[in-house]
Parts: C-alpha cells; structure tokens; sequence
C-alpha cells in the first residue's frame, strides 16, 4: 500500500483500539428492535455452517405464533428501499440505509408497502411489507442482516437488547411498536397505494393531520397520526367534507391514527382537518383541482 493509504490504515487502527472496537469489527451503531408487531415473539435463528450469508438471521414461527403474514416493521430508521429479485435469492425484498451507513435487509416478504424501484423515509417501527416465502425460499419465514457502513454482515446481529451469534436460536419478543417514539404509520400505509400526500397541518406537538389525493380514482383521503401515548388509545378524529356534501368524520379513541376517511372529490373543494385530544384543525374549502 502507498506511505498515505498505510498512515490512514494506522490511525483507523488505533482509533479503533482507542475507543475499544475491535479493527474491522461491523459493530452496528443503531440500535434495532425485532422487525414484527409489539408483543410477538419469534425465533431468530442465526444458522452455522451453511446460511449465506453467514450470520444472516432467520425469523420463523414459535409455538401458536404462525410468522407468515405478519407484519414487518423496520427495527431502526433511515431510507428503505423496495426490490423484486424474482423467484431466487431474495424474491420481495427490502434495504433500510440507517443515519449512521449501516444497513439492514429483509427478504422472501410476500408484500411490500412500496413497489420495487421505489424508496421511502422510514421510522422505527414503519411496517415495509409482510412475512412470506418468495425467492428461494422453502416456506414462509423472514431472512434478515445486520450490514456495517461497508456492506459486511454482522455475524453476532443484537435486537431487542438480544445478541443471536453464529449457531443460536432464540426466541425474542418484539417491543417495537410498543408505544412512545414515533409514530411508526406513514400517511400513505394508512390511505394505502395510490395515494399521495398533498397538503398537511400540525396539531401544535401532539400530532398531525394530512390529505392525500389518488389521482387515479379521484378520491380524497384523510388521516390523523398521533404523536404522543402511542400505543394507548386516547381521542384522534380526522373528516373530510367535499363542497355541497356532508362532512364524514372517523373519531375515538384509537392507538396510532383516525382514519382513513375517503371521499370522492374529483374537480371539487374540499374541507378537511381533524384532532389530538383538545388541539384540533379545520381547513377552508380548498384544493379545488
């Protein structure tokens, strides 16, 4: 290697040593829950020998809890981004690049909240897709990674305060979701596809309220998302009123948003807002188009 290149491989070394991080260990910086609703439980297999990649992690049914079909949510945020790499390897897959490089993939899902192509800002907690068995898989599970900022796997992946190293199974119980945070919904997974966001308005720091429009039926749509005692139901409304109709109105006491409320209203001014406990919103008839 040149006189630079040594220097600099020196120094990473020694802060390495320093800061007590093993020189090329893919030590992840973010700290992931397990990727499923809270409350469940699954096991996490990290296979050895014969798993590719090693230390990729396979998620699959304990006891009375059947994996397939549920939910699976990010463990940390950052940009998800949605694949399709047919019937082989990872069939419907996902990659999440969280805040500091590093990276997760989920694949065999038998959906996905985006089409392959398409990427998306995620929280902790947003669900990307559902446990399936697509690729080259031989029943429904889901396969998982860990990755550092330069792409290699970590062997010993941690989730939920559990570390699963090469040749363990365990079972691990997901907290994700399980309340305060952010709100691991998106306005478009509540409205669903063909849905986009065209206008919002903030409920002071307890929430939000958002219109979406599907340009393809001419549906409007509404929802609230909660930003505090997630989890807990307490009072959320969200309406949605089209001129010269009357006003449709989702309200009680729900965990994470009211809604959707959809209304036809192509070439039509709408009226449209809702509530966090006392801090409400109500639009004017607007967005006529």
């Amino acid at each position: 290697m040149s006189g630079k290149t040594k220097a600099r491989w020196i120094l990473a070394t020694m802060a390495g040593l320093l800061i007590g991080i093993p020189f090329g260990s893919p030590a992840q910086a973010a700290s992931h829950k397990a990727p499923f609703d809270c409350g469940k439980t699954f096991y996490a297999n990290n296979w050895s020998p014969g798993h590719s990649p090693s230390g990729s992690i396979d998620w699959q049914s304990y006891g009375s809890d059947a994996i397939n079909g549920e939910n699976v949510r990010a463990t940390a945020g950052g940009t998800a981004r949605f694949y399709n790499a047919g019937s082989t390897s990872y069939g419907l897959w996902v990659e999440i690049t969280h805040s500091d490089g590093t990276r997760t993939r989920y694949a065999h899902m038998s959906s996905m909240v985006r089409s392959a192509g398409q990427s998306m800002s995620v929280s902790q907690g947003t669900k990307i897709g559902t446990v399936g068995s697509t690729g080259g898989s031989s029943a429904p599970h889901l396969h998982y990674e860990q990755r550092n900022s330069s792409g290699v796997v970590d062997t010993s992946p941690t989730v939920d305060g559990v570390t699963i190293s090469l040749g363990q199974k365990k079972a691990v119980t997901s907290s994700n979701t399980c309340g305060g945070g952010t709100n691991p919904y998106t306005p478009e997974e509540v409205c669903g596809s063909g849905y986009s966001v065209i206008d919002s308005a903030a409920l002071g720091t307890v929430g939000r309220v958002y219109l979406l429009y599907n340009s393809g039926n001419g549906y409007n749509c509404v929802t609230t998302l909660k930003f505090v005692s997630l989890g807990t139901p307490s009072a959320v409304s969200a309406f949605l009123e089209p001129e010269g109709s009357s006003r449709t109105t989702d309200s009680g006491s729900f965990s994470y948003y009211a809604g959707p409320v959809k209304r036809s209203a192509p070439n039509t001014c709408v009226k449209w807002g809702g509530s966090v406990g006392s801090t409400s919103y109500t639009s004017p008839f607007e967005h006529c188009g």
